[in-house]
């Protein structure tokens, strides 16, 4: 089977799937990931049908399968919260898995949540809790709950605390865990040991709940806990440990996403910034390492 890779794309409101389909297959991807609206506040366009069914045929055309794809729940659902905060978050994620069903597809990736100074353990509980009270309505979609670089007050930056929420849920069918190599390398675990981390993931949580992995290099140290993505090859965690990761054989079957920074116009202005998946996306099919790919990048853009 050939490699599923892809990244994070737009999603519009002047041609949603449609143009996310189109911004995919201009990167050479043939799976992708996007937010249904703006991840940081509650605005939401309706979906549109014409739209649905002109994305989704084209996807077709491109063998781009809809279990491949993957939508990412919006930064402001927080199931560790209390009280109103975390009715909303229930509220709010209900929805957008009504979204992503009418989209026809069925895994999204969340950010479990942050316990804002209640601790881990009544965090944990809390964003338990709310799985389970989202998940009473029936629904066909899986969340993947993402590893996270601990940063702040973020539950789910250990293997222990993702295998206490998904103990925790009642319908299991219905989740599943994104893996994040940033993440995973700020929170403490070694990339360049990445079968001994498999290993243990396999021990402790399971590695059938794998459903999609984020592929970021990382600006920072091992063990930071600050969560800053970097371009392939031009952070800490080395381009050669990452293609180990997205050519394993146990995760062929899995979706590999790209969340890596935009390149901006040069090094001091950030007025205009330029996708970088097309590149990096060549860069992993060559199995080689381009240290001009910034460069290349800026020289395509700017044609």
């Amino acid at each position: 089977m050939d490699l599923i890779i892809g990244s994070h794309v737009g999603f519009k409101k002047d041609d949603q799937l449609l143009g996310s389909v189109l911004e995919a297959i201009s990167y050479g991807s043939n799976t992708f990931m996007f937010y249904t609206g703006a991840p940081q506040n509650t605005a939401r366009t309706p979906i549109s049908p014409d739209f649905t069914i002109q994305g989704l045929e084209l996807m077709k055309e491109h063998h781009i399968d809809p279990k491949n794809v993957i939508v990412h729940a919006p930064y402001i659902i927080n199931l560790a919260a209390t009280g109103e905060k975390q009715d909303f978050a229930i509220r709010f994620l209900k929805e957008e898995l009504r979204r992503i069903e009418t989209l026809g597809f069925d895994k999204v990736v969340l950010h479990p949540g942050s316990h804002v100074g209640i601790g881990y353990d009544e965090g944990i509980k809390q964003i338990i809790d709310g799985l389970n009270e989202v998940l009473k309505t029936p629904t066909n979609v899986i969340i993947c709950l993402e590893t996270m670089a601990g940063k702040g007050t973020e539950c789910g930056c250990t293997l222990e605390q993702i295998k206490q929420m998904i103990d925790g849920v009642n319908k299991k069918e219905n989740i599943g865990v994104c893996l994040d190599t940033c993440h995973l390398n700020d929170a403490g675990y070694d990339m360049s040991k990445f079968d001994e981390f498999l290993e243990e993931f396999d021990k402790i949580v399971g590695i059938n709940y794998i459903k999609c992995i984020h592929i970021n290099d990382s600006k920072n140290p091992f063990s930071s806990h600050k969560d800053r993505h970097d371009n392939l090859g031009f952070g800490t965690l080395e381009f050669n440990n990452l293609l180990t990761i997205i050519y394993h054989e146990k995760l062929k079957d899995i979706p590999k996403i790209l969340e890596t920074p935009y390149v901006t116009f040069d090094d001091e202005s950030k007025e205009r910034l330029y996708p970088p998946y097309k590149f990096e996306i060549e860069m992993i099919r060559n199995k080689k390492f381009d240290e001009s790919l910034i460069k290349k990048i800026r020289e395509f853009y700017q044609k």
